[in-house]
């Protein structure tokens, strides 16, 4: 079938790689959005600059500090929590009472400065950062070669997403912050301090961003336009697993980063916009998305 199509199997392999890699991505930044959304109702357009944010801290880690890709991984999301916490008590605090335009024209402003500051610095062309020499080389799989640090991006991404789901959805902390943003003045009668639950969710969704930044480095080098050239995209995914949605989130991204490698395949014009054309039709079914809920 596929040789009448003037395909080859190698050619189909490395697509759905192609796609499952950046279906890793999708499902790490959408989750982060969905998480902060679904508990803070905050639509964050700087999670794509905080994402951007984490690879350079990565590259800084290395150049200035001389830590390695695996000391980054932990050091990394650490270093943009505290960033988020900032950003959470300074500035997003003030606006959890207003309409949803004005937190996503602050965050909106925020990845416009972290972007334009290091543009200004950098340029815009990417500065590269190596793999590990562990996830270095080819992994025969007897069926397609795959290059090890791709599949250490998938494996990673998926383990993390599957974490952070279990962590919200069936941990007595994730009861607590569903709880705390549903109905924070009986969760702060049990003695619960509610704007500390909604810092740490902030804090864990921008995590989330350097996260990814970490683990795009080496595929993407480092770029001040990384975020901006995915969050739209990531937008896509969230709207269509559903606003606030994790599992929505985790298996939308995944499944989308699929559809866009295999578009690649069969049809490559249609493989800029097929996301965005599964939105367009979700939204027209489905407004609430896939796995959100009706208002």
């Amino acid at each position: 079938m596929l040789e009448l199509l003037g395909i080859s199997p190698i050619q189909l392999y490395g697509q759905l790689v192609l796609g499952l890699i950046n279906g890793s991505f999708y499902a790490l930044l959408s989750l982060g959005l969905a998480v902060i959304f679904g508990m803070l109702n905050v639509i964050n357009f700087a999670h794509g600059a905080l994402y951007m944010l984490g690879a350079f801290v990565a590259f800084f880690a290395l150049d200035l500090l001389g830590l390695n890709y695996w000391a980054a991984l932990v050091i990394v999301p650490l270093v943009l929590a505290l960033v988020g916490v900032v950003i959470e008590r300074t500035m997003l605090r003030r606006l959890y009472q207003l309409d949803h335009l004005y937190g996503l024209l602050l965050t909106f402003g925020i990845a416009l400065m972290l972007e334009g500051v290091f543009r200004h610095y950098y340029g815009s062309s990417g500065i590269p950062y190596a793999p590990p020499p562990e996830l270095v080389g080819p992994l025969n799989l007897g069926f397609m070669i795959l290059p090890i640090y791709r599949g250490w991006v998938i494996a990673a991404s998926l383990v993390l997403c599957l974490f952070t789901w279990y962590i919200i959805e069936r941990t007595r902390l994730g009861a607590l912050l569903r709880a705390a943003t549903e109905n924070p003045s009986l969760v702060q009668a049990f003695g619960i301090n509610v704007p500390l639950m909604l810092t740490l969710t902030y804090a864990g969704g921008v995590a989330l961003a350097g996260f990814a930044g970490v683990l795009a480095a080496p595929i993407y080098q480092v770029n001040p336009a990384m975020g901006s050239n995915l969050i739209i995209v990531v937008f896509a995914v969230v709207v269509v697993g559903g606003m606030g949605s994790i599992m929505g989130a985790i298996v939308t991204g995944y499944a989308l980063g699929i559809l866009e490698g295999l578009t690649k395949v069969f049809y490559p014009p249609a493989s800029a916009i097929v996301i965005f054309v599964v939105m367009a039709v979700v939204l027209l079914v489905r407004p609430a998305g896939l796995f959100g809920r009706e208002a």
